[in-house]
């Protein structure tokens, strides 16, 4: 376990429409909080990087799937799915402005530069709720669909940054979800611990083939991956 003996740097702290968001390095990771809440360090990653992979093995083997990856958070998910030639387009929405700046021109960008420059990656700055509720896209003026949503905004269904995001997991907000997917299309929502009401709230939504997905740890609670798959 990697221990730290110095106290946390800020290296930004901006206020923005959802409450303060800090940049801070503790030794050698770098953490985003949010509101005075930890949100995720660069330590691991193990947990999203299942998150994009899990949804493209629950998909059918079709070309060139198109993924929306819900959140930037420290880049992780989206280093992966730019990592992986048989992603097609990769949509990012990501709501804070400080978070897009710290990967673009800031000390998250050792972590996603390579994604950034990738000609299938385009950043949408917009909150993931609005946008999955049907806002349309900026050059088409209609809202478009994806063979897989990997969402990451909160800390699980149960634990959300805001409260405006506790909508996404209700009944209108997965059906929105779904609405946004291919048929035979994935949603697949990162979790800090299982939920097995989500689970159950997948299937009253009509998803099929619910299952989680955990990752192993030393001890506590793993981390998890939920997913649903939309009838083809």
């Amino acid at each position: 376990m990697r221990t730290h003996t110095t106290a946390p740097v800020v290296l930004d702290r901006r206020e923005g429409p959802y409450g303060e968001v800090v940049l801070r390095r503790h030794g050698e990771l770098l953490q985003i909080i949010a509101n005075g809440c930890f949100l995720m360090d660069t330590s691991d990653g193990r947990s999203e990087r299942l998150l994009v992979d899990a949804a493209r093995d629950s998909l059918d083997g079709r070309p060139g799937p198109a993924v929306l990856i819900g959140g930037l958070g420290v880049g992780f998910s989206l280093a992966h799915a730019a990592a992986d030639p048989r992603w097609g387009r990769i949509t990012v929405v990501e709501r804070e402005a400080a978070i897009i700046d710290w990967h673009r021109s800031g000390p998250l960008a050792e972590l996603s530069a390579a994604a950034l420059a990738d000609p299938r990656t385009r950043i949408l700055h917009t909150d993931l709720v609005t946008y999955i509720n049907g806002a349309a896209e900026p050059l088409s003026g209609t809202p478009e669909t994806y063979d897989a949503l990997c969402l990451d905004i909160d800390n699980g269904p149960d634990w959300t940054v805001t409260e405006g995001n506790n909508s996404l997991y209700s009944p209108a907000g997965l059906a929105a979800c779904k609405a946004r997917l291919t048929p035979g299309g994935v949603l697949a929502v990162w979790s800090a611990k299982p939920s097995s009401a989500f689970d159950d709230a997948l299937r009253n939504a009509g998803f099929h083939q619910v299952r989680t997905e955990e990752i192993a740890v030393a001890r506590g609670v793993p981390d998890v991956v939920h997913l649903g798959v939309r009838a083809a």
